[in-house]
């Protein structure tokens, strides 16, 4: 296997006040090349996890433990002046919302060409290379983006926007935290064709985060899927969705209609919400919500291991029946 691009290892998050645990023990590496996304609920340490990645964690919550090794470096004790060359340059991210992720009184030309120099690139053919971005990502008409403001775009077209801003400067990881969560359903699809189309075009790695895993379904190689701030599955597209071990990632996928299903069946759910990361202790998160809980789920941890066909933190694993 070649050298992780980057490596994160026991990542943990903590409020800084009361040092409430938000990510718990996290590790995981993405080669060169490769796609990988990280699904769970709203609240499961998806987003702070990326944020660390790029020291950009919000004010009251720092990276109490762990290392994210890229380039050779720690990111979490690097410098802010080495983390600013590494921003954009080479990680560069999406963010969810479109219409609040511009700056509402710069041209979006402007925008770029401020991404450019701010990373001491070369200027001097700045406009050009923003509007082959602009062409590049689809935008129709590059020379009327260039001279427009925000809130002249729709949402879909600001998108394309803010992919051109992360991809200008050709990084080699691209983290797109739920970049079409704004969007409606066919400019949705539009935006994930696009980023699939530029991530194979420079063979670079994506960090995709999502809480429907059937986004993710052709646009990542390998799944991450988190609970209550900690990784319970991990595993190839193909084995966790055809073979989840976990009863959550099962619950999810079971979540998802189904083309195959003329007779629109209904939909099952998880029972229950998902706990505070903070309040669950040394036991099993999901075990309140799962029918194969038993004693030694509530008083013990599971820790994430290697079976058959996924890495699952569960001492249930589907399809086991003891």
């Amino acid at each position: 296997m070649s050298k992780p691009l980057i490596e994160i290892s026991n990542l943990t998050v903590s409020t800084t006040d009361d040092n409430r645990t938000l990510v718990n023990d996290v590790s995981f590496s993405i080669a060169p090349g490769e796609a990988v996304g990280v699904v769970g609920e709203s609240g499961s340490g998806k987003t702070l996890t990326a944020l660390s990645l790029l020291g950009l964690l919000p004010r009251g919550v720092h990276a109490t433990s762990g290392s994210i090794t890229y380039g050779g470096k720690d990111l979490l004790t690097a410098d802010r002046e080495t983390l600013r060359s590494i921003r954009g340059n080479e990680i560069a991210m999406i963010y969810q919302d479109p219409m609040t992720a511009l700056n509402p009184v710069m041209k979006l030309g402007a925008q770029l060409i401020e991404v450019i120099q701010s990373h001491g690139g070369d200027t001097s053919n700045a406009m050009e290379r923003v509007l082959t971005a602009f062409s590049e990502v689809g935008i129709p008409d590059p020379k009327r983006a260039y001279e427009s403001y925000p809130h002249e775009f729709s949402g879909g077209m600001r998108q394309r926007v803010m992919i051109a801003m992360a991809l200008i400067l050709s990084p080699q990881l691209l983290i797109a935290d739920e970049p079409t969560t704004a969007l409606d359903v066919t400019i949705q699809q539009q935006i994930l064709a696009l980023v699939m189309q530029e991530r194979r075009k420079r063979n670079m790695s994506m960090l995709w985060i999502t809480h429907d895993l059937g986004v993710v379904a052709n646009l990542v190689d390998r799944v991450i899927v988190m609970y209550a701030g900690r990784i319970v599955e991990v595993g190839s597209v193909k084995e966790v969705f055809t073979n989840p071990q976990h009863p959550y990632t099962a619950g999810l996928l079971a979540s998802l209609p189904k083309a195959s299903d003329k007779n629109r069946t209904r939909l099952l759910s998880i029972p229950g919400i998902p706990p505070k990361p903070w309040t669950v202790g040394e036991s099993c998160a999901f075990s309140p919500r799962c029918s194969k809980a038993d004693q030694q789920c509530r008083s013990s941890l599971p820790v994430l291991a290697t079976n058959t066909h996924t890495d699952a933190a569960c001492f249930h694993l589907m399809g086991d029946n003891s």
